[in-house]
């Protein structure tokens, strides 16, 4: 006879069983970190709405429902005449709660139906239009999407806020990329506070699957941080310094020339992948953004200049060197004005936040402080050298 001996399993051993067990028997779906299951799925899009919400809104026949993002929940119904229905849901504190419709899934040129109930207790539901990145270019009463006569509505029943309106399409709508965004703060004087997050979801509302629930605008961000980025440390730090070396070590010949080539030239390749970058993401973004781009590629013109210059420097003795001289200088000074000018251009467009703007107003500060204290010790040097009198003197007979 065979007997088997069973050891004791081992907490972890247990704990993992217990999880297993748990994770076959969870019969839900996750979006984005929300977690619907079949039974808390089936309570919110049972809820009956016309207690709270005016025909059409509250019973429509055929009303399909997603649970999407986060607490949002959809209500969609679309008839043969291609008039949809919308009606949104998601759990509400306070701030503002938006559903957007784009083209191509970015929020530049989106029109968004946002919500919110404000501290006296009177909802407000408006059409917003995303002219550009900032709060004010978000602009209120404005956007393409095709409203019906009927007006857009909002309630809040319970810890719950609805948003509700209808759009009238000339063909049937299919996939179409909807932005979800909320912000816990106010909106003030009709200006939307930056969101504090967002998603982007392909919804097919002939079909009323969600084809995929992804940030589809991550790739952009992450250009647009590296086209700032690259701006920031060829324009702010690298291209400076350059100059710098020039000018105040002078006395360390041959040392500052090299380094003023060598630093110069890194300074243009980032300069010149700066330019790359954005170049595509204006392609990207369809973004009307003349000054910015105007001025880059104006700097990056007179860049190019500089280099080719750099092949052309006459020699020492060259009666035309002083005209060289005074040609490289002053463009260079030019080039790191307005290269300046365009980072804080850039920044604003962006809507790039705080931590961009302390940031390159510290190496703004630091770059100045260094040139102030380096310009006063050569003038104070330059002045010990005038007052030192001849080594040797002679005696008029």
């Amino acid at each position: 006879m065979v007997v088997l001996r069973l050891s004791r399993p081992s907490k972890s051993a247990f704990l993992y069983m217990v999880l297993l067990v748990s994770f076959i028997q969870l019969k839900s779906f996750v979006v984005e970190g929300a977690i619907f299951d079949d039974d808390s799925s089936k309570v919110l899009c049972d809820m009956d709405l016309s207690s709270f919400l005016p025909l059409p809104y509250g019973s429509l026949p055929n009303m399909g429902c997603k649970p999407l993002w986060n607490s949002y929940v959809l209500r969609y119904s679309q008839s043969k005449n291609n008039v949809i229905t919308i009606v949104l849901s998601s759990i509400y504190t306070s701030g503002w709660v938006g559903i957007g419709f784009s083209r191509d899934g970015m929020m530049l040129n989106a029109s968004c139906m946002v919500g919110w109930i404000t501290a006296e207790g009177e909802g407000r539901i408006k059409q917003y239009y995303v002219e550009a990145f900032t709060s004010l270019d978000v602009k209120p009463d404005k956007g393409e999407l095709p409203l019906t006569g009927v007006p857009p509505y909002i309630a809040l029943n319970g810890a719950t806020i609805y948003l509700a309106f209808q759009l009238k399409y000339n063909k049937t709508l299919k996939t179409q990329p909807v932005l979800l965004a909320f912000s816990t703060n106010y909106p003030h004087h009709l200006h939307l506070p930056m969101h504090e997050d967002k998603t982007t979801i392909l919804f097919d509302f002939s079909s009323g699957h969600p084809e995929s629930i992804i940030d589809v605008s991550s790739n952009l961000v992450k250009d647009k941080r590296t086209h700032g980025m690259l701006g920031l440390l060829g324009w702010g730090l690298i291209l400076p310094f350059g100059a710098i070396f020039a000018r105040y070590l002078k006395h360390k010949d041959p040392l500052w020339y090299y380094l003023h080539v060598v630093i110069q030239f890194t300074g243009f390749l980032f300069g010149l992948a700066a330019l790359v970058v954005g170049l595509s993401l204006d392609k990207k973004l369809h973004a009307s953004i003349p000054i910015h781009k105007g001025i880059g590629i104006f700097v990056f013109v007179l860049t190019v200049l500089q280099v080719l210059a750099f092949f052309s420097r006459p020699s020492t003795d060259s009666k035309y060197r002083k005209y060289w001289n005074w040609y490289h200088n002053s463009m260079g000074r030019i080039c790191l004005f307005f290269g300046a000018v365009n980072v804080v251009v850039g920044i604003h467009l962006a809507g790039a936040g705080a931590a961009w703007k302390i940031g390159y107003g510290l190496l703004v500060g630091a770059v100045l402080v260094i040139c102030i204290v380096l310009e006063t010790l050569l003038r104070l040097k330059r002045l010990q050298e005038r007052d030192v009198p001849p080594a040797f003197s002679t005696n008029s007979l």
